[in-house]
This record gives C-alpha cells, structure tokens and sequence, in this order.
C-alpha cells in the first residue's frame, strides 16, 4: 500500500561514546577487525562435561533448566539454541526467561518459540538481522544483551512430556571494565489476544460502511504490544495471527503512546504498512534485514500469518513510559488470533509483566467469535 526506503540507516546508539565500538555502529557491531579487541570471549554450552559426545541437556515435565548463569561486566552477543521434542507444543511449552543483574522478576519471558518469531507453534526458517531459524530447528539470536553483575537464562518445561535433548551455545565477551551506568537492558514481553474482541461481527467485508465510518482516535481496544515505565527506547516486533474470520487482517493502524500521551504521536496507516509490505503482502511471503512476512496465510477463517519489524533505523526512546499498539482491523472491528514478543532497552528496574496464560491457552486454536467464516466454529 504504501513505498518505503530502498536503503535503511542502521545506527544505533546503547551506550555511550567510550565504550565498545559496537555500541557507535550497529553494522560493525561484530568487531572492527583491523582493532585489537578489549574483551574476552566465553562461551556457555551444553557440551558433554565428560568429554564425550551428549552435548545435550534433558528437560523434565515441570523442570527449569539453567542456561547460562554469569557475572559481569559483560555482553551477551549471540544465543544458539537447538533441540529434540516429541510434543506437538513444545514451542509454546517451553518457556524462556532471562534475569539481569539479581533482580526477582525477568526482563524477558516468552515461550520459545515465540521468542524467535514462531508465533504458531511450528517451525519455519526465516532470517532477519537480529533473529533467524535455519534448516532444521535452529534457533539464533544476534541481540546485544549487557549486564552490569549478573546474567541468569533458564528454560522451564510446562508441558507433559519430557524434552530429551536440548542443545544451546552463547557466546559472552566479558569486560575488565564496569559497563557506563546508564547502559540500558534488553527486554522482551510476550503478549497474546486469544481472541482480540472485536467491536463488532455485524460485517461481511472490511469495507462496509459499518466499519468504514468507526473512529479511532486514543487506541482504545487495540491489541498491546508492550507496555513499559522508565527510560528506553523500543527495537521492534514478531508478531503471528491466527484468523478467526475471513478477509485480510491487516486493515488496523499501529499507534505509539510515548511518556503518557493521550494520543500517539506515531500513527500508522495499516498493519501490513507497518511490517513494510504493502497490499495484503502480495502474493508470497518474505524475510529481509528489518522487515518481513516469512509466513503468508489465505485471507480467510484458519489463516496463518507471521510477521515482523525491527526499528534499527530508528528506535522509538521513550523517557517515562511507552505503551506500543497495533488495531485488530479497522478501530480494531475484527476479533482474530494474535501472539506476540515486543524486544526494547530500558533502565532498570522494570514494570510488571501481565501474567504468562496457562500453557492450554496459549495453543493457537480457533474461536467462536462469529462473523464471516466463523459459523461453523465449534467451541473448545
């Protein structure tokens, strides 16, 4: 629907001017090679202790296996993640928490899948600058991740069966120096609307006039990426749909509340436009640096969709809060499936997350919403 830049500006700045390079610009963050570099490089992994070759790690019904435990100063730069499960929801089972610095609450926790862009609960590879899944069930992520004293990784098994092997490598460089005392943390909230409520099911397409004329002007009832007090700024997005209704889901605008504003101040002119495509995605789906539609569902009750943004080009910094959003259609009329990893930095400490849905709600599941296509829905 709309053009956007051929070529994207990638700077960024996480910390200030004396400290790391990587930290100045985002496109030689993985080192200038011609420098000396002022770290050292440690790597936690799943390797046998034995010497032998089951690098692996069990997980137990109900156990929480721990990934990395670490002290600072120092950053976190790559996570590697592989495994073997036989239950069908292992994605959204198992769930993925990082604490930074002692603190008692996490500054991340998702499911795991939903972490790397898999919002449905199934595998499939894409690849952008900060996350990517390769062939077959490789799980990588690229974001920079500091902390001051202390870094815990757990990964706890909410399922019913037990995951035999599970496969990790992280790769830390740590610092003989302290990091600059407002570097800001890597967050990321798993959000999810299983259904968005829909203003209305009154409608048999997008543009009825019913739907047309509804106004939307402070973002009430949209669908909540995040919600965050403090300092920072907000990185980006993965995002899967699951249709509950027929036609395009996308017809819902973004909207950005910075540091309480009644209104946004950053509004978007569709979902589609937000994520980079244009006119339902077209005809395939695509994965590029920033932006991406690796999975394109049909425009109709049972599509599925995945989708994402990363703001390298330009973080949304907030100074006291952000409250990010997107429409569930136009003023948010459509009541469809959405699951959701908002990734930011802020200061610590945080706000409090909304509490992650038991694990039976978190399977991707049609709903009796009604509306075009969803007669025949039966209720679980």
């Amino acid at each position: 629907m709309k053009r956007f830049p051929s070529t994207l500006v990638l700077t960024v700045i996480f910390a200030t001017v004396d400290w790391p390079a990587w930290a100045q610009d985002f496109p030689r963050w993985q080192t200038n090679l011609t420098q000396p570099q002022d770290y050292g490089l440690k790597r936690v992994s799943s390797a046998d202790p034995s010497g032998g070759n089951a690098d692996f790690r069990p997980i137990e019904p109900g156990g929480t296996l721990t990934i990395l435990d670490a002290e600072g100063p120092a950053l976190l730069t790559h996570i590697w993640f592989t495994l073997y499960a036989p239950a069908p929801h292992h994605l959204k089972e198992l769930v993925l928490r990082m604490y930074w610095d002692g603190e008692r609450t996490p500054s991340v926790e998702a499911p795991l899948g939903d972490f790397f862009g898999l919002g449905l609960g199934d595998y499939f590879t894409w690849e952008s600058e900060l996350l990517s899944v390769a062939n077959d069930r490789a799980l990588n992520s690229f974001f920079p991740m500091p902390f001051q004293k202390h870094a815990r990784i757990t990964l706890t098994n909410e399922g019913r069966e037990k995951v035999p092997l599970f496969y990790f490598n992280l790769d830390y460089r740590a610092y003989s120096k302290p990091l600059p005392a407002d570097t800001l943390y890597f967050h990321a909230q798993f959000r999810q609307a299983q259904p968005n409520p829909g203003w209305s099911n009154q409608w048999q397409l997008n543009s009825d006039r019913l739907v047309e004329e509804k106004k939307n002007l402070n973002g009430e009832g949209n669908y909540i990426w995040m919600e965050a007090t403090g300092r920072g700024h907000f990185l980006g997005v993965t995002m899967s749909v699951l249709q509950n209704q027929d036609g395009w889901w996308g017809e819902g605008d973004d909207m950005f509340f910075i540091d309480g504003e009644p209104r946004p101040s950053i509004n978007g002119t569709g979902s589609e436009d937000y994520f980079l495509g244009a006119f339902d995605f077209g005809r395939s789906a695509f994965s590029y640096r920033l932006f991406g539609a690796p999975v394109k569902g049909e425009e109709h009750a049972g599509g599925r969709s995945s989708v994402y943004r990363f703001h390298l080009d330009s973080p949304i910094p907030f100074s006291k809060s952000l409250r990010a959003t997107i429409e569930h259609g136009h003023a948010n009329h459509r009541s469809d499936n959405y699951y959701s990893v908002a990734y930011w930095y802020q200061s610590e400490p945080h706000g409090p997350f909304p509490s992650l849905p038991p694990v039976d709600q978190r399977i991707p599941k049609l709903q009796p919403v009604g509306g075009p296509g969803n007669a025949a829905v039966i209720p679980h």
